[in-house]
């Protein structure tokens, strides 16, 4: 399916936007917020990748990857959403201490 393979490629696009921006930055609680960012959308790729791969070829070992695929990239989502909340409101405080330290 072609919308799968364009979820697919901007997900991953997004998990490598991120993790330039998680190698660019100094601020320890930026990068974390960061790095959660990072893993929700690696999460969604290998979720979309298992998907996708439901959608290609019907065959048991298909289901079964399919399966793991999802079940990990959806893990990886919630563990990622969950980080990226904890630590929004720290990135957002840091921002503001390093803008009235400068």
């Amino acid at each position: 399916m072609l919308i799968f393979a364009a979820l697919i490629v901007i997900s991953f696009t997004f998990y490598i936007f991120y993790k330039v921006r998680f190698y660019r930055t100094h601020l320890p609680m930026e990068k974390k917020w960061l790095s959660a960012k990072s893993q929700v959308a690696l999460g969604l790729f290998v979720a979309l990748f298992g998907v996708n791969q439901l959608f290609l070829y019907q065959t048991t070992m298909t289901y079964v990857v399919t399966a793991i695929f999802t079940l990990v990239g959806g893990l990886s989502i919630f563990g990622g959403f969950k980080a990226y909340k904890f630590y929004l409101p720290l990135a957002i405080e840091e921002a503001e201490h390093t803008a009235k330290s400068s």
